[in-house]
């Protein structure tokens, strides 16, 4: 689901498109463009390891973010951690506001894939 940017849209509601400037399999070096909450934005891929380690960055109207998840096998399932940095002078100028709006987007975006993973896999999945 991560690694498959093209669909983000149908389980992200706040994510309206997403468009790969690299074909095939994500791997490092691979860009994609995507709209989420009014920013256009440009991806690449940092890091990829299948099922354990997904990475990526970019710049979005004058902000640096870089983007890391983490994904470790339980006896029960996937354990999700998510991980996001932004610099640049609007995070300067308004660190409070921004930090508020990150950590409110990685909370809908947990929250999404969790639904989504338990709508795939017919089975409900539990938070720690």
């Amino acid at each position: 689901m991560q690694t498959d940017v093209e669909k983000w849209p149908a389980w992200q509601p706040n994510v309206v498109s997403v468009v790969k400037d690299t074909p095939g399999r994500l791997r490092p070096g691979s860009a994609f463009r995507w709209t989420t909450e009014g920013l256009n934005i440009t991806s690449t891929v940092r890091q990829v390891d299948p099922g354990k380690r997904l990475a990526w960055g970019g710049p979005a109207q004058g902000i640096t973010a870089v983007h890391v998840w983490t994904f470790t096998p339980t006896a029960h399932g996937v354990l999700v951690h998510t991980e996001e940095s932004w610099t640049g002078a609007p995070v300067e100028a308004n660190q409070a506001a921004l930090q508020a709006a990150l950590d409110n987007s990685l909370h809908n975006w947990v929250n999404n894939l969790k639904h989504e993973a338990e709508t795939q896999s017919g089975y409900s999945i539990t938070r720690p």
